[in-house]
């Protein structure tokens, strides 16, 4: 049984741990994941999602959240609503000295696109993001610059194919 006082956790490459508290206590349609960020740590880059909802509860520590209207502080207890769309990017991360816990939750839509717009790409998924997944899924990032037409490589309309 998972316990959030007492959480497994894995630990990223920024400085930040999360737990999968969601699949760990077998939820299947709502991913919840309790998230510790050191100072400076920053676990994810801008984004927003076209499938999922997502929402942020504040546990301890003052985290920074980055939405479209810009940086703003977080207190202990605040809740904030990631709607799908880009009206709901978001970034997290801690700029205080002192470590900062949150719970994100989510629907687990799939297929799911993620917009990153600081760097011009996006994120194509057959499975919802954060699931364990398998190599028989598609998990792909690409450049919005790199798209190319509807028809690219294909025989147009009307023509004989091969």
């Amino acid at each position: 049984m998972t316990n959030v006082l007492d959480p497994e956790w894995s630990e990223g490459s920024d400085g930040s741990k999360r737990s999968r508290i969601g699949r760990e206590a077998g939820t299947k349609r709502i991913g919840a994941s309790l998230y510790e960020l050191s100072s400076g740590a920053r676990p994810w880059p801008y984004h927003y999602q076209y499938a999922n909802e997502e929402m942020m509860i504040v546990l301890s520590g003052r985290p920074h959240l980055r939405t479209p209207e810009g940086w703003r502080q977080l207190e202990p207890g605040e809740v904030v609503a990631f709607p799908r769309g880009p009206a709901g990017g978001h970034q997290v991360e801690n700029r205080g000295d002192d470590p900062a816990r949150y719970l994100m939750l989510s629907e687990m839509n799939a297929p799911e696109a993620v917009v990153y717009p600081d760097s011009d790409k996006v994120g194509v998924l057959s499975r919802p993001p954060g699931s364990a997944g398998d190599e028989e899924e598609l998990a792909a990032w690409f450049r919005l610059g790199d798209q190319v037409h509807y028809w690219e490589g294909e025989a147009p309309p009307g023509e004989p194919e091969g």
